[in-house]
């Protein structure tokens, strides 16, 4: 199509500027709507307002992106219709956000001048494979005068013999074709000569004009940024104090496969800090401040752990890295439940309950039954009392005197008697296992574990509430997590730890990080702690990774690098290995910190167990229990007794 007609005030474009060779609809992209009307109008206000003309200009910009089954696209501008022609074609492909495709093949044809202009413009700094057919001056010139006029009119062309001999002479001259390299001049972009080919020669060479693999970046120097240092995936060291700061690597896993890939690819790097430490969130549609900020502004070319979220995924590209470290919960470690109750704990309160009502309602059923038989028989009368001990000593294993007189109170007792074998047996052993092994208390493993504990207090720390955190807790469908949202207390992960050690409080953060901070400064040399992680985890974020400017074309290397890495099971190697050197590291010089909190850790741990009065003494309390009892009986006997004896 001819762009001079599309930017022109005079000139109004044609409706049928693509063939549509396909009758699928084509992509239609987030970008070029507002690209095509806000910013074409900003660079050209005196253009055509006319309806059909913006119709014509979205129907090209839907075209040069295609559809969106077709594998390969390519681009061909003719650059020979007129001087003003580069620079308008030009500024087509920018509005068309071709820089978003770096596979997109271009090719320029056009004058030898204009080679490094047009190659080297910023709307094809992404892409891979761009040629230029560089022709002879003077056939430049022809085909400028003769031939674009000629097409103007839309008239046959009709070749003078001045032309003729221009052809001829650039037939046996050669056409210079021209390559775009991304990183061939010291890792910068530069304009090669690739061939000064016959055009009436048979045989091409075609085969290297589009292998741009991306095997060696020749020394490019990468700009990279980071929020916050975040270990086992992070960790640096600032050069000052001063916002956006320089950082020094320090060993985590972002920092391995940095030097990873720097030395596969030979590429240099700098890594700055974001200057106001955060990952950025939406401040207005499409627009990011932050780390994403500055990818989407194209500033950095990626940035080190971040998270995908939708709204970031339609301004930069994501690489997945490693596992997501999912949310914990930090409290106190369980106690031990006191040793008193170690007597009445093999049985549930429930059964305790069904054993008392079980042993009164079978002494009443005996005593109806031999009342009945008795009735009808005669003999000897059964009490209730009598029928209520026997019961209550068979659970005992103290058998006293039969107190049945019939056949059917004989069934019965020989019925309560294997009752009682099972419930003593399955009492016995695990009254053994209640006193040799140390029960707990239940620990807090969930959110819901928070909210059930009466005058509980959570925190978190400040850097972890990011707008994916925030977006979790804040619109999570389970009221539970909205109201642990709502009274999440921020402080720092020290302050929070030792809230958890004075009880009452829990520390929601992210498993790794929390992990290695109580391995290094709330544990012994032998690990022990009184701090305990959740089991139960709950992810945020799908993955962690790192962030890519659109259109990078380096994504695809990268991607390659990173599955061979994960398939061979590094990255999880290299998060082990750099969470227990970090607790080796740390735990060499022992803080008073660490040798304060861990008075009492190891008290009933790992010991043989013996039975001492601690363990028995719930013993010692029912045998005291039931002597006061007895002597409030005995007042109880003597009172009635003499109440009913004479004066």
């Amino acid at each position: 199509m001819d762009v001079e007609s599309l930017f022109s005030n005079d000139l109004h474009p044609k409706t049928n500027y693509l063939e549509n060779k396909s009758n699928s609809k084509p992509i239609n992209p987030s970008y070029w709507k507002q690209t095509s009307q806000s910013q074409a109008n900003e660079n050209h206000p005196h253009r055509s307002r006319e309806p059909q003309d913006h119709l014509d200009r979205d129907t090209l910009l839907q075209g040069l992106w295609g559809d969106s089954r077709t594998t390969c696209r390519g681009l061909i501008l003719d650059l020979t219709s007129s001087s003003n022609t580069t620079h308008l074609a030009l500024r087509l492909v920018e509005m068309s956000g071709m820089w978003r495709l770096p596979k997109t093949v271009v090719i320029a044809i056009g004058g030898r001048a204009g080679v490094r202009a047009v190659l080297l413009h910023h709307s094809l700094r992404n892409t891979v494979h761009a040629l230029y057919l560089a022709l002879h001056h003077e056939l430049y010139l022809a085909l400028h005068n003769d031939l674009h006029l000629a097409l103007l009119h839309d008239s046959q062309l009709k070749t003078d013999s001045r032309l003729r001999k221009l052809l001829a002479q650039e037939a046996s001259g050669g056409v210079r074709v021209y390559r775009r390299c991304l990183y061939c001049n010291n890792g910068e972009a530069d304009a090669q000569l690739v061939h000064n080919m016959n055009i009436n020669s048979p045989d091409l060479p075609w085969d290297d004009l589009f292998h741009e693999s991306l095997q060696d970046l020749m020394g490019n120097k990468m700009r990279i940024a980071t929020p916050t240092q975040y270990f086992p995936y992070v960790d640096y060291q600032r050069v000052n104090e001063a916002p956006g700061t320089t950082v020094l690597l320090r060993d985590s896993i972002d920092a391995r496969l940095i030097h990873t890939f720097a030395a596969t690819l030979n590429f240099t790097f700098e890594i700055h800090e974001e200057p106001n430490r955060t990952w950025g969130v939406e401040m207005t549609v499409g627009n990011f401040s932050g780390m994403i900020g500055l990818l989407q502004r194209e500033q950095i070319d990626f940035c080190t752990v971040t998270g995908p979220l939708a709204n970031r995924l339609r301004v930069v590209e994501y690489l997945k890295c490693y596992p997501s470290d999912p949310f914990t919960v930090t409290s106190l470690k369980p106690t031990l439940l006191p040793k008193y109750l170690a007597l009445v704990r093999p049985f549930e309160g429930e059964l305790w309950v069904a054993l008392l009502v079980s042993v009164v309602m079978w002494g009443v059923t005996l005593w109806l039954l031999q009342r009945a038989w008795q009735w009808v028989a005669g003999g000897r009368r059964v009490g209730l009392i009598p029928s209520l001990l026997y019961g209550y000593g068979a659970l005992m294993q103290n058998l006293p005197s039969d107190p049945s007189i019939s056949v059917s109170g004989r069934m019965l007792v020989g019925w309560w008697l294997v009752f009682c074998l099972i419930i003593t047996t399955g009492f016995s052993s695990s009254l053994m296992a209640h006193l040799t092994v140390k029960e707990r208390s239940r620990p807090l493993e969930t959110l819901e574990d928070l909210v059930n504990q009466p005058h509980w207090k959570w925190g978190t720390d400040p850097w972890m509430l990011t707008e994916a955190a925030v977006d979790y807790f804040s619109k999570h469908p389970n009221p539970v997590t909205r109201h642990i949202f709502h009274k999440m207390e921020v402080m720092q992960v020290d302050d929070a730890l030792r809230k958890v050690l004075a009880g009452g409080f829990s520390f929601i953060s992210y498993k790794n990080y929390v992990t290695v901070i109580i391995e290094t400064r709330y544990s012994d040399v032998r690990g022990n702690t009184p701090l305990y992680i959740s089991n139960k985890a709950f992810p945020i974020l799908a993955a962690f990774g790192w962030g890519i400017r659109k259109g990078a074309p380096f994504l695809q290397r990268f991607t390659q690098l990173m599955t061979r890495l994960e398939a061979a099971g590094i990255i999880t190697y290299w998060t082990g290995d750099l969470m227990a050197r970090r607790v080796r590291e740390e735990r060499k010089a022992p803080t008073l910190l660490t040798t304060t909190i861990l008075v009492n850790t190891n008290q009933d741990e790992g010991e043989e167990v013996v039975l001492s009065l601690n363990h028995l003494q719930g013993a010692f309390y029912m045998l005291l229990v039931g002597s006061c009892v007895a002597f409030l009986t005995l007042l109880g006997e003597n009172l009635a007794h003499c109440c009913s004896s004479p004066q």
